[in-house]
């Protein structure tokens, strides 16, 4: 049986990311790119795709990067792409970056966590449009921390939010919790600014916490 790990953090491992040479040069870079696209994508969800002209003293061309969430899924892809013809009428390459990953990168306490638009596109594609949800548990306005007379005097105004949200997977029966505070400080001009400022904020940090809760889940997806 197989065994995906997915993260909700970019990948940055040399084993999750894929490096393919010899692309002719006789399509265009973005025909090119929609064709890795939905090659690879076949294999499981990318987070990257890069397309790049070949160096000025090799021949003309392209070469492109794949970044994939599983390495067992990049895995997969490389064998099942390596020495075919793909998109074209000749073979490419396509082999596991070598290039060295920095520890740091490696450490968990200092990998990205992935944006809300990514958090939500993985989900969606690992466990569905149903397979799990979010609700807000408090999301309210904090203390500036600096003094209304001072902000009155420099005609600037600092907003502060937190939030705690609810991350569930109902399918499964596991749920997890995330939060985050925002805070931004702004000329205030008239009271339209303050609103158009607290809207901003408050989706802001919605979704930093929704983010942050993702951060904490580790996926095990089982093959047939």
């Amino acid at each position: 049986m197989d065994v995906d790990i997915v993260e909700f953090r970019v990948p940055v491992e040399k084993n999750k990311t894929l490096f393919i040479w010899d692309i002719n040069a006789s399509n265009t870079e973005r025909y090119i790119y929609e064709c890795v696209w939905t090659v690879f994508s076949f294999f499981g969800p990318l987070y990257l795709v890069k397309v790049c002209p070949n160096a000025l003293l090799a021949l003309p061309g392209f070469y492109a990067l794949v970044k994939f969430y599983s390495a067992s899924q990049a895995l997969k892809a490389q064998r099942a792409t390596d020495g075919q013809n793909l998109f074209q009428g000749t073979p490419v390459k396509v082999r596991f970056s070598t290039k060295q990953t920095p520890s740091y990168l490696l450490d968990p306490y200092n990998s990205k966590p992935l944006s809300h638009a990514r958090c939500q596109e993985l989900a969606n594609h690992c466990l569905g449009f149903n397979g799990w949800s979010t609700r807000i548990i408090t999301l309210k306005e904090l203390p500036s921390g600096a003094p209304e007379e001072e902000e009155e005097e420099r005609r600037e105004r600092t907003l502060r939010y937190g939030c705690l949200v609810q991350l569930s997977f109902p399918q499964h029966g596991g749920e997890t919790r995330g939060a985050a505070v925002v805070e931004e400080t702004f000329t205030q001009t008239g009271p339209e600014v303050c609103i158009q400022k607290r809207c901003k904020l408050q989706r802001w940090v919605r979704d930093k916490a929704v983010v942050q809760a993702f951060s904490t889940v580790l996926l095990i997806l089982l093959g047939e």
